[in-house]
């Protein structure tokens, strides 16, 4: 698939982050949709990279971190458990 315009490949990787984000879990979507929307652009890449990763978290364990009932061991994961939760007001 070709990108279109100079910021193609910006808008495919945002695409592809918001398919992400869509967990089926009204809680976790609004969460993390929100973060994507209001504070991902503004994180430096090593916090934006581990949002990436923290899209592979299982679904129980993920709610159980931006929920505040447990944090991750990982710091650059607590970091952006942490802004998400800033960004919800949580």
């Amino acid at each position: 698939m070709k990108a279109d315009g100079p910021n193609g490949g910006a808008e495919t990787e945002l695409a592809r982050l918001r398919w992400g984000c869509r967990r089926g879990m009204r809680e976790l979507d609004l969460l993390l949709l929100g973060f994507l929307e209001r504070g991902y652009a503004a994180q430096p890449a090593p916090l934006r990279a581990a949002f990436r990763r923290l899209l592979r978290t299982p679904d129980p364990l993920l709610l159980e971190w931006l929920l505040g009932k447990c944090a991750p061991r990982e710091r650059e994961l607590a970091d952006v458990v942490a802004q998400i939760r800033r960004t919800a007001g949580a």
